[in-house]
């Protein structure tokens, strides 16, 4: 894919995102337009959206392109009715990056402005870094796209949670987490 179409397509992405403002998220469910190549888009293991290099530096894009954001069989794409450009994300495409508790939900909101209400279909998930032996947390935003939970969320988490069989637990939405053992 040459520059000029590289930038038609990252035109054309914004142009479609741009015609639904206020309606919520588009249905990228129900696109299934051709794969019509990469787009140099990388969102970052820290959660920066970068383009040909260069961090994109506009929230309110980033947020635009994150209403397309789709995870297929093959990858991470940015989808239109008429487009789909694969893009790399290097660990989770969001970040958690504030929680609170509002009844009896735990409300998680994302770098791009998503609010999740952890539950059965929006699960948090405590896993174990292979490498670090670290809790790796993350929370379903929608479909097949997550959000790493930020230590500092992460640390909130673990002071509303209970001691349930050496387990600290948050519950929210009828449902309870597991945020790993406790040390003995």
């Amino acid at each position: 894919m040459t520059s000029a179409e590289k930038t038609t397509g990252l035109a054309a992405v914004a142009e479609a995102v741009k015609q639904a403002p206020g309606r919520g998220l588009p249905p990228v469910h129900l696109w299934h337009p051709e794969h019509c190549g990469d787009i140099d888009i990388v969102i970052r293991g820290d959660g920066v959206w970068m383009h040909e290099g260069s961090p994109i530096g506009r929230p309110e894009l980033v947020r635009l392109f994150s209403t397309i954001l789709r995870k297929d069989a093959d990858g991470y794409v940015l989808v239109t009715p008429g487009e789909k450009l694969s893009i790399l994300v290097e660990d989770l495409p969001f970040r958690a990056v504030s929680v609170e508790r509002r009844d009896e939900g735990l409300v998680f909101t994302t770098d791009v402005g998503d609010e999740v209400v952890a539950g059965a279909e929006l699960p948090l998930i405590v896993e174990t870094d292979a490498e670090t032996g670290e809790p790796a947390p993350r929370v379903r935003v929608r479909a097949d796209l997550w959000a790493r939970v930020s230590r500092a969320v992460f640390y909130e988490l673990v002071e509303m949670a209970d001691l349930r069989d050496g387990q600290l637990v948050v519950r929210s939405g009828g449902e309870s987490f597991t945020l790993g053992a406790v040390a003995a």
